[in-house]
């Protein structure tokens, strides 16, 4: 009679692949986690382009002249930057609503004293900050207030 032997893995084995698993585990999560960090940041960037933008075709729009607020962009205005709703304010809205700061899901503005601002607040409304006099936006955020 022909002896038979059992094909199976043995415990050793299936606890180095468990091993090797996690260890792959481990590299490839935190990838994921910064991925979504970076999203949030680049969309942040790429609302602040489009606020600059769109304060540069205001300026243009009104002589040079900066708003005195960014709630300024939502509304139509005249060549004086006065706001109001019929044909004799030709110009704007220049956006529909303030863009929102991704990292903290707010679009609250914030007026800076200097330009360009010192430090970001570090508030949990934190959106944007707006220096008036020379139309200056930063994002209200410690790691990227210099862009």
């Amino acid at each position: 009679m022909a002896l038979s032997r059992n094909r199976a893995f043995t415990l050793i084995e299936v606890m180095i692949v468990v091993v090797v698993l996690g260890i792959i585990a481990g590299a490839v999560i935190p990838q994921f986690q910064d991925s979504a960090k970076n999203a949030k940041s680049n969309t942040t960037k790429f609302n602040l382009r489009m606020l600059r933008e769109q304060l540069q075709v205001y300026s243009n729009d009104h002589e040079g002249r900066k708003p005195a607020t960014l709630d300024v962009l939502t509304k139509q205005t005249n060549s004086s930057g006065v706001a109001g709703t019929t044909s004799a304010f030709p110009y704007g809205p220049y956006v529909v609503v303030l863009p929102v700061n991704s990292l903290t899901g707010s679009n609250f503005v914030r007026v800076a004293a200097n330009n360009p601002p010192a430090a970001a607040t570090g508030a949990d409304d934190a959106g944007w900050l707006y220096h008036a006099a020379s139309g200056g936006v930063w994002i209200d955020d410690a790691d990227l207030l210099g862009e």
